[in-house]
């Protein structure tokens, strides 16, 4: 086991306050949007060894068998195959997508061959990898994943007194399927269609005047407001009305596939994905915009968000089973009741959420974590038991 230091990202849209309290830093007014604990070539974490901090890419590399895992090296090869986060939005984030596998693979082959430094901001695959994730909330977490039904949109719009949503409800009425939603989204978007600033604030003075008088979607004119009122003139703002809202309450959380358009509101987060940070953005940000490359990845079946419930094991600990090889997250409670069994297997990242918890494995020892303070978990050490008073998060693979 090895004591884990996370990386802080500073961008715009995250909070001054809310992972830094769970990490048990002094805010510096900074926004801090996400903590990373994982191997990710672009940001790794850093472990403490007998020869000093060393990136945790560098240490998987040096004995990967040990860290890994002989089963995870010959799935995934000499990389860790998750990426786990806290993540905190105090404003809105960007409209986005993440790619499958293969159109990672193809993207990041083709923005090599092109040139493009892996780090430059016009670049929109960073890494050969797909992108499914989970958010677990713990704070009320709002968001908008994936697509409403066709219909459903269109009633949104009935009564929105402007010509944008009349032109938007004509194409989802014209055809009432995946590939009406398909048009209306790209219509909005595509910059030889999309709508100009003075009737993206027309369109959200409708919402106001709407929720004013009685909306039968308050929290969708919300929405609008609110996005327009973040990026003046972006049509991002007006795509809110073809998804899906999600609210999650602490506890519960949400599966975002490959190819799911979403945005992340408000609110504060444990996170974990495939280890990748391919991010393809559409709008609602000052970040690069590639609406192509968006759109040929993007899923636009109309479906419900994906909830995921959790199993509870051993008593004290809840496991979250996402649909993909990559990754499983659990959260285990201790109350000072004795020593307990934490499951997982192969390589792991253990987060102190709350309190105070000493872990252990039979291989190398006990290591004490207090809040905010993370470890990382050979495959070698086997399983884990852990005692004292707190919640632990942890990141392994199935």
């Amino acid at each position: 086991m090895y004591r884990l230091s996370h990386v802080i990202q500073h961008y715009a849209w995250g909070s001054t306050t809310a992972i830094p309290d769970v990490l048990g830093l002094v805010p510096d007014g900074l926004p801090v949007a996400e903590a990373w604990f994982g191997a990710h070539a672009s940001a790794p974490a850093t472990v403490l060894t007998e020869h000093g901090n060393v990136p945790l890419d560098q240490l998987l590399v040096a004995d990967p068998v040990r860290h890994l895992g002989s089963g995870v090296t010959q799935r995934f090869g000499e990389q860790l195959p998750y990426l786990l986060k806290l993540i905190s939005a105090e404003t809105p984030l960007s409209l986005q997508v993440h790619p499958a596998a293969q159109r990672a693979r193809e993207g990041f082959a083709r923005e090599d061959a092109a040139g493009i430094p892996r780090s430059a901001p016009h670049r929109s695959y960073r890494d050969a990898n797909h992108k499914p994730e989970l958010v677990y909330a713990l704070t009320r977490f709002d968001a908008m994943v994936g697509f409403r039904a066709p219909r459903r949109a269109a009633e949104l719009l009935d009564d929105l007194d402007t010509p944008l949503a009349a032109d938007l409800a004509g194409l989802l009425m014209a055809d009432a399927t995946s590939s009406g939603v398909r048009a209306a989204f790209e219509w909005l978007l595509d910059p030889r269609t999309r709508p100009g600033a003075a009737e993206v604030q027309a369109f959200a003075e409708a919402c106001a005047r709407r929720l004013a008088a009685g909306s039968p979607s308050p929290r969708t004119d919300r929405t609008v407001m609110r996005l327009a009122a973040s990026h003046p003139g972006d049509a991002g703002a007006v795509t809110s009305v073809l998804l899906n809202p999600v609210t999650l309450e602490p506890g519960e959380a949400l599966f975002v596939p490959a190819g799911s358009v979403h945005a992340y509101l408000h609110g504060l987060g444990v996170e974990i994905m495939a280890n990748s940070d391919n991010v393809l953005r559409a709008g609602l940000t000052g970040k690069h915009v590639d609406v192509v490359e968006l759109l040929a990845n993007l899923d636009c079946a109309a479906a419900p968000p994906i909830r995921i419930a959790p199993e509870r094991v051993f008593t004290s600990t809840e496991i979250f089973y996402a649909p993909v090889d990559d990754f499983e997250l659990s959260f285990t409670r201790l109350n000072d009741g004795g020593t307990i069994r934490v499951p997982g297997r192969g390589p792991r990242i253990v987060l102190c959420l709350e309190g105070e918890v000493e872990i252990a494995s039979r291989e190398d020892g006990v290591l004490m974590l207090a809040r905010g303070q993370a470890a990382f978990v050979s495959s070698a050490d086997g399983p884990l038991t852990a005692r004292g008073d707190g919640q632990i998060v942890q990141a392994d693979v199935p």
